[in-house]
């Protein structure tokens, strides 16, 4: 099986990362002193690094609680940490060597989920449980028992979609959640629809070689971002699309081209959405994003970046206009709804996932890749 060439790899390591905006190589001590030499432009942007435990290769997700006070970090070495002044001070919770935490989720303070890579692709990972559980902030975790999910299965995204019900006339919170994956195939969703108490697993093997996220808008209406074929060099950008809850999947994009994937997906409205096409393919420049306007029924394509070397990770958008873009080498700022972008170098390297979330009369943004970053909106 051929495997994505730096996903696990410290960047520090890789000796061809590049400038954002040149074409030259950025060496390796410049792009270790980053964050002590961004430290006047950060300020310039509003990002702020927050003091974290120093980590060499790309950190893959974060999850934050409205508000932006309280919020959880993981790595790929099993290690949690969770803040509860917006990342000013951060306490490790969890350290489990061989548990790749690639994706996280919290529904409130004490709920949430953790999705495993899985083993028999990235060197060290031992944990064959796809998906945990915590009822106390992350402090314990408990595997989550998921029939007719194949042993070799992993999790890269979890989405929980908030649901009001109405229980023997009291309201309560019961979140609709789905934990998709994996890199490197297969391709399977977990759903539940009782906050995460029973799970359907979904097998789309036949349709897609590998999930990397998943989104949904309602309880039947979502979408995952992946590949046609688990191996990248043969693999296509995909989309998939469900109108019945899972129950049927239909094609709404696949790019034209060969090493490449739909890795991450932001939508700041129901109806406005963006991903980011990772490519893989050094013969040609041009980095993609694509755009939607209807809920993700059809596509376009924007043009990013022509910079060699250059390989999109996370998106997130404050509002149909507003977003950021992390690259393997920085980030990317677009005001104009993806017409026009500007490098923030200050977000970090290889931002993985950018999270938004609602913080007193504007919101917060959290960037995490090799570093974990900060913006407040007002």
């Amino acid at each position: 099986m051929t495997r994505f060439p730096d996903q696990f790899a410290p960047l520090a390591a890789q000796p061809s990362i590049t400038s954002c905006t040149r074409r030259s190589a950025l060496g390796l001590a410049a792009l270790l002193a980053l964050p002590a030499r961004l430290s006047a432009e950060s300020a310039a942007s509003g990002w702020k690094t927050l003091a974290t435990e120093v980590y060499k290769g790309k950190q893959d997700d974060l999850s934050a609680l409205p508000g932006g006070e309280l919020a959880w970090y993981g790595n790929g070495a099993g290690k949690l940490f969770a803040t509860r002044d917006g990342g000013e001070s951060w306490e490790k919770l969890w350290d489990r060597p061989g548990t790749f935490i690639r994706a996280l989720g919290f529904v409130d303070a004490e709920n949430g989920f953790l999705g495993n890579v899985g083993t028999g692709y990235y060197p060290g990972v031992t944990d064959q449980n796809p998906l945990y559980r915590t009822r106390d902030g992350g402090i314990s975790w408990t595997p989550v028992p998921v029939s007719g999910f194949p042993a070799n299965g992993g999790i890269c995204a979890i989405h929980i979609l908030p649901q009001r019900r109405i229980f023997q006339g009291e309201t309560r919170n019961v979140p609709v959640i789905h934990a998709a994956g994996r890199v490197g195939g297969p391709a399977f969703v977990l759903r539940s629809e009782d906050g995460g108490e029973s799970w359907r697993t979904i097998d789309l093997s036949a349709q897609a070689g590998m999930i990397l996220d998943v989104h949904f808008h309602d309880a039947q209406h979502g979408l995952i971002a992946a590949s046609t074929s688990a191996e990248v060099e043969k693999g296509q950008a995909l989309i998939l699309r469900t109108r019945d809850g899972g129950n049927s999947w239909q094609t709404a994009y696949r790019g034209a081209r060969a090493f490449e994937n739909i890795w991450k997906m932001s939508f700041p409205t129901p109806l406005v959405g963006y991903a980011t096409v990772q490519s893989y393919d050094e013969s040609n420049p041009v980095r993609l994003v694509i755009k939607t306007t209807d809920g993700g029924a059809s596509w376009q394509e924007i043009a990013l970046t022509q910079v060699p070397g250059t390989r999109t990770f996370g998106i997130g958008f404050a509002d149909a206009e507003h977003g950021w873009v992390g690259t393997r080498a920085c980030g990317f700022e677009t005001r104009d709804g993806g017409q026009s972008w500007t490098r923030v170098d200050a977000m970090g390297p290889a931002v993985n996932k950018i999270r938004i979330v609602e913080h007193g009369g504007g919101k917060r943004v959290f960037a995490i890749g090799q570093q974990v970053s900060r913006l407040d909106l007002t």
